[in-house]
Protein backbone atom coordinates (compact mmCIF):
# COMPACT_ATOMS: atom_id res chain seq x y z
CA UNK A 1 0.00 0.00 0.00
CA UNK A 2 2.78 2.46 0.86
CA UNK A 3 4.41 1.73 -2.52
CA UNK A 4 1.14 2.59 -4.26
CA UNK A 5 0.91 5.89 -2.39
CA UNK A 6 4.51 6.70 -3.25
CA UNK A 7 3.91 5.91 -6.92
CA UNK A 8 0.69 7.92 -7.07
CA UNK A 9 2.09 10.96 -5.35
CA UNK A 10 5.72 10.73 -6.49
CA UNK A 11 6.42 11.42 -2.86
CA UNK A 12 9.87 12.55 -1.81
CA UNK A 13 9.33 13.74 1.79
CA UNK A 14 12.56 15.72 1.70
CA UNK A 15 13.36 18.82 3.63
CA UNK A 16 14.11 22.09 1.91
CA UNK A 17 13.94 25.83 2.38
CA UNK A 18 11.81 28.36 0.58
CA UNK A 19 13.41 31.83 0.35
CA UNK A 20 11.94 35.14 -0.71
CA UNK A 21 12.51 38.85 -0.17
CA UNK A 22 10.55 40.26 2.74
CA UNK A 23 10.23 43.75 4.17
CA UNK A 24 13.28 43.18 6.42
CA UNK A 25 15.46 41.17 4.04
CA UNK A 26 15.52 37.56 2.94
CA UNK A 27 12.94 35.30 4.59
CA UNK A 28 13.82 31.59 4.86
CA UNK A 29 11.07 29.11 5.68
CA UNK A 30 11.73 25.40 6.23
CA UNK A 31 9.45 23.17 4.18
CA UNK A 32 8.83 19.56 3.32
CA UNK A 33 9.12 18.83 -0.39
CA UNK A 34 6.23 16.39 -0.58
CA UNK A 35 6.19 15.80 -4.33
CA UNK A 36 8.57 16.78 -7.07
CA UNK A 37 8.67 16.48 -10.83
CA UNK A 38 10.67 18.01 -13.62
CA UNK A 39 8.33 20.99 -13.74
CA UNK A 40 7.61 21.78 -10.11
CA UNK A 41 6.92 20.59 -6.59
CA UNK A 42 4.29 20.39 -3.90
CA UNK A 43 5.45 21.81 -0.58
CA UNK A 44 4.19 21.57 2.97
CA UNK A 45 4.94 24.75 4.90
CA UNK A 46 4.83 25.66 8.56
CA UNK A 47 3.75 29.14 7.54
CA UNK A 48 0.30 30.63 7.37
CA UNK A 49 1.06 34.22 6.38
CA UNK A 50 0.79 35.67 2.89
CA UNK A 51 3.23 34.17 0.44
CA UNK A 52 4.83 35.92 -2.56
CA UNK A 53 4.15 34.86 -6.14
CA UNK A 54 7.82 33.98 -6.70
CA UNK A 55 10.42 32.43 -4.39
CA UNK A 56 13.49 30.20 -4.46
CA UNK A 57 13.26 26.55 -3.43
CA UNK A 58 16.53 25.33 -1.92
CA UNK A 59 16.97 21.56 -1.83
CA UNK A 60 19.01 19.92 0.96
CA UNK A 61 21.97 19.34 -1.40
CA UNK A 62 22.10 23.06 -2.29
CA UNK A 63 20.25 22.97 -5.63
CA UNK A 64 18.32 26.24 -6.00
CA UNK A 65 15.25 26.58 -8.25
CA UNK A 66 13.31 29.79 -8.76
CA UNK A 67 9.61 28.96 -8.49
CA UNK A 68 6.28 30.58 -9.17
CA UNK A 69 3.31 29.75 -7.00
CA UNK A 70 0.75 27.75 -8.99
CA UNK A 71 -1.72 27.20 -6.13
CA UNK A 72 -1.95 27.41 -2.36
CA UNK A 73 -4.34 25.64 0.00
CA UNK A 74 -3.63 26.57 3.59
CA UNK A 75 -0.14 25.22 4.26
CA UNK A 76 0.18 23.27 1.01
CA UNK A 77 1.81 25.08 -1.86
CA UNK A 78 2.18 24.03 -5.48
CA UNK A 79 5.07 25.64 -7.31
CA UNK A 80 6.21 25.57 -10.94
CA UNK A 81 9.86 26.02 -11.81
CA UNK A 82 10.24 29.47 -13.36
CA UNK A 83 12.95 28.39 -15.80
CA UNK A 84 10.87 25.53 -17.25
CA UNK A 85 11.60 21.83 -17.05
CA UNK A 86 14.50 20.89 -14.81
CA UNK A 87 17.49 19.32 -16.54
CA UNK A 88 18.17 15.60 -16.16
CA UNK A 89 21.02 16.41 -13.75
CA UNK A 90 18.77 18.65 -11.64
CA UNK A 91 16.03 16.02 -11.59
CA UNK A 92 18.56 13.42 -10.44
CA UNK A 93 19.34 15.69 -7.48
CA UNK A 94 15.65 16.26 -6.74
CA UNK A 95 14.56 12.62 -6.91
CA UNK A 96 16.41 9.35 -6.37
CA UNK A 97 16.54 6.87 -9.25
CA UNK A 98 13.94 4.76 -7.45
CA UNK A 99 11.61 7.77 -7.10
CA UNK A 100 12.10 8.61 -10.79
CA UNK A 101 11.27 5.01 -11.75
CA UNK A 102 8.11 5.10 -9.61
CA UNK A 103 7.16 8.41 -11.23
CA UNK A 104 7.60 6.97 -14.75
CA UNK A 105 5.61 3.86 -13.80
CA UNK A 106 2.79 5.95 -12.37
CA UNK A 107 2.56 8.18 -15.44
CA UNK A 108 2.70 5.11 -17.71
CA UNK A 109 -0.09 3.42 -15.76
CA UNK A 110 -2.21 6.58 -15.93
CA UNK A 111 -1.70 6.84 -19.71
CA UNK A 112 -2.51 3.15 -20.16
CA UNK A 113 -5.65 3.43 -18.02
CA UNK A 114 -6.87 6.49 -19.92
CA UNK A 115 -6.02 4.88 -23.28
CA UNK A 116 -7.87 1.66 -22.42
CA UNK A 117 -10.86 3.61 -21.06
CA UNK A 118 -11.11 5.34 -24.45
CA UNK A 119 -10.80 2.04 -26.33
CA UNK A 120 -7.57 2.84 -28.15
CA UNK A 121 -4.80 0.38 -28.89
CA UNK A 122 -1.14 1.22 -28.36
CA UNK A 123 -0.74 1.34 -32.15
CA UNK A 124 -3.61 3.83 -32.56
CA UNK A 125 -2.24 6.22 -29.93
CA UNK A 126 1.27 5.83 -31.33
CA UNK A 127 0.00 6.79 -34.78
CA UNK A 128 -1.91 9.82 -33.47
CA UNK A 129 1.05 11.07 -31.40
CA UNK A 130 3.65 10.30 -34.08
CA UNK A 131 5.70 7.72 -32.18
CA UNK A 132 6.23 3.98 -32.50
CA UNK A 133 3.96 1.44 -30.78
CA UNK A 134 7.12 0.20 -29.00
CA UNK A 135 7.59 3.70 -27.52
CA UNK A 136 4.01 3.68 -26.18
CA UNK A 137 4.48 0.18 -24.73
CA UNK A 138 7.76 1.09 -23.03
CA UNK A 139 6.35 4.40 -21.75
CA UNK A 140 3.24 2.72 -20.32
CA UNK A 141 5.40 0.17 -18.51
CA UNK A 142 7.56 2.95 -17.04
CA UNK A 143 10.76 1.95 -18.84
CA UNK A 144 11.15 5.37 -20.47
CA UNK A 145 9.93 8.91 -19.82
CA UNK A 146 7.37 10.58 -22.05
CA UNK A 147 8.51 14.04 -23.18
CA UNK A 148 6.16 16.79 -21.98
CA UNK A 149 5.00 17.79 -25.48
CA UNK A 150 4.00 14.19 -26.23
CA UNK A 151 2.36 13.72 -22.83
CA UNK A 152 0.35 16.90 -23.40
CA UNK A 153 -0.73 15.62 -26.82
CA UNK A 154 -1.75 12.26 -25.31
CA UNK A 155 -3.77 14.02 -22.61
CA UNK A 156 -5.59 16.03 -25.30
CA UNK A 157 -6.31 12.92 -27.37
CA UNK A 158 -7.52 10.95 -24.36
CA UNK A 159 -9.63 13.86 -23.06
CA UNK A 160 -7.94 13.99 -19.65
CA UNK A 161 -6.11 16.87 -18.08
CA UNK A 162 -2.34 16.70 -17.87
CA UNK A 163 -2.38 16.91 -14.06
CA UNK A 164 -4.38 13.69 -13.82
CA UNK A 165 -1.77 11.85 -15.90
CA UNK A 166 1.12 13.19 -13.85
CA UNK A 167 -0.19 13.47 -10.31
CA UNK A 168 -3.47 11.74 -9.72
CA UNK A 169 -5.97 9.14 -10.75
CA UNK A 170 -7.08 9.46 -14.37
CA UNK A 171 -10.29 11.43 -14.66
CA UNK A 172 -11.83 10.22 -17.86
CA UNK A 173 -14.42 12.54 -19.36
CA UNK A 174 -17.73 10.91 -20.23
CA UNK A 175 -18.64 10.52 -23.92
CA UNK A 176 -20.91 13.21 -25.35
CA UNK A 177 -24.66 12.71 -24.91
CA UNK A 178 -26.08 10.27 -27.40
CA UNK A 179 -23.08 7.94 -27.44
CA UNK A 180 -23.36 4.64 -25.60
CA UNK A 181 -20.71 3.38 -23.22
CA UNK A 182 -19.40 0.97 -25.86
CA UNK A 183 -19.34 3.59 -28.65
CA UNK A 184 -15.98 5.07 -29.47
CA UNK A 185 -15.54 8.62 -30.67
CA UNK A 186 -12.53 10.11 -32.37
CA UNK A 187 -10.77 13.11 -30.83
CA UNK A 188 -10.24 16.20 -32.89
CA UNK A 189 -6.85 16.18 -34.58
CA UNK A 190 -4.81 19.37 -34.59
Amino acid sequence: MSELRAATRQSTARTGIIEFDGARGTVSIPCTIADVSGTGARLKLDWSLAFPKEATLVFADGLRKTCRVAWQKRRLLGVAFADGVASADEQALMMTEEEQALHRQHIGAQVKGAREARGYTEAQIANLVGVSPEFVSRAESGEISIPLHQLTHMADLLLVDLDSLVAGPASIAMPPAGLGASDKFEPLLR
